[in-house]
């Protein structure tokens, strides 16, 4: 989209009166941002939900130097605006009431993204921490992208967890993308960007003020297929965030913890509510991929104990030809999904030579198949 066409888009979305649910009725109501400006001010205040006064509000905007300059400040910093009808923007978001018009994002999205949004306490324990970095490692190690809010605690080492699996990581931030809160994540926000995408709705230059922040939850587990709470105390944000979610009809998991630590009593009173507890990371993927039409052995196998799958899941064993133990680590980590040579080194914790010279062997023996971009799957037997 060119800047010529983002500039209704943005001038829209400053109406005073219009909202995110304004600019999505006049949307299907006129077809495009331009077109709601062109139409004349009868037709406008005849679209239901909008009215007289904001009709009015339209026709008089006088902002257009202003939006200019939000266009020069997004070229100037290299980041995009991806509108609701862009490819880009993320599907599950397109879903709940209030979508946001358009997002600002520094980084990249992709539309095979299998977002998993992770929140919690910001004064998270040491457990805590720990925890919310195995899971989101061993997440990314499976190919999940970890969607959190880069706030200080949980939501720092889910980032952190992501990019230690050399895996993909959105941040949603309750600010404009020229400010980094908090302070002390300038290296991290630079990461992310790097290994996914920084994300607002909010214009450049807006601090992160306290209202933001529920709204900035509710794309957190808009884009995201479930949201896995950590840590929350029995007043925290999170349990907000949680609660939309389910409204928005995601998943919600929650991880226990002990009845002594108040940290805790927002997540088992959850789990107590009927969200899933969770003890590893196939609890979270057993719900997950099969909404993204991705099933890997693995959760097969949970599947069939539950009786959702009539065959037999098969064992992962390893095939009738020799191995050698790098091999063998090697070739356990591969499978029908996709899977990164830098994520078959860090999950198999072998040096980068000696994985290169495994798959090497395995290809020659006709267990592997190398795709473009050093991408590597089993070959079907």
């Amino acid at each position: 989209m060119t800047d010529r066409d983002l500039k209704y888009w943005i001038a829209l979305k400053w109406v005073e009166g219009v909202g995110n649910v304004g600019f999505t009725t006049l949307l299907n109501a006129f077809g495009s941002p331009q077109q709601v400006f062109d139409a004349p001010f009868s037709m406008l205040k005849a679209v239901p939900g909008i009215g007289a006064k904001a009709a009015r509000q339209i026709k008089d905007f006088s902002g257009w130097e202003k939006v200019e300059k939000e266009l020069e400040c997004a070229r100037r910093t290299g980041v995009g605006i991806i509108t609701s009808q862009d490819p880009l923007y993320p599907p599950c978001l397109s879903n709940i009431y209030d979508n946001p018009a358009y997002l600002y994002v520094k980084g990249s999205l992709r539309d095979d993204d299998i977002n998993v949004a992770f929140v919690g306490s910001r004064m998270a324990s040491a457990h805590g921490l720990f925890t919310t970095e195995r899971l989101c490692r061993e997440l990314a190690l499976r190919g999940a992208t970890i969607v959190s809010g880069m706030a200080r605690g949980i939501d720092s080492a889910a980032h952190r967890g992501a990019l230690a699996g050399r895996g993909r990581t959105i941040a949603v931030l309750g600010c404009g993308l020229d400010i980094v809160y908090p302070p002390e994540n300038t290296k991290l926000l630079s990461d992310i960007a790097a290994n996914g995408a920084v994300i607002s709705e909010f214009p450049f230059g807006t601090p992160p003020n306290a209202p933001n922040f529920p709204a900035r939850n509710r794309i957190i587990s808009g884009i995201s297929l479930g949201v896995v709470v950590v840590e929350a105390g029995e007043k925290s944000g999170s349990l907000i965030t949680a609660r939309i979610a389910l409204e928005q009809g995601r998943e919600v998991f929650a991880v226990p913890g002990s009845i002594d630590v108040s940290g805790s009593r927002g997540t088992n009173k959850l789990i107590k509510q009927g969200a899933k507890l969770i003890e590893n990371i196939d609890d979270i993927l057993e719900e997950i991929l099969p909404q993204a039409g991705r099933m890997p052995a693995s959760v097969k196998t949970h599947a069939s104990r539950d009786g959702a799958d009539s065959h037999p899941a098969k064992r992962e064993t390893v095939p009738d030809m020799t191995f050698t133990e790098n091999e063998k680590a090697v070739w356990q980590v591969i499978s029908q999904i996709p899977v990164h040579i830098d994520q078959i080194i860090t999950s198999t914790g072998r040096t980068a030579a000696e994985v290169l010279g495994s798959l090497l062997s395995l290809e020659l023996k006709g267990a592997i198949e190398q795709k473009p971009g050093k991408i590597y799957v089993r070959k079907e037997s």
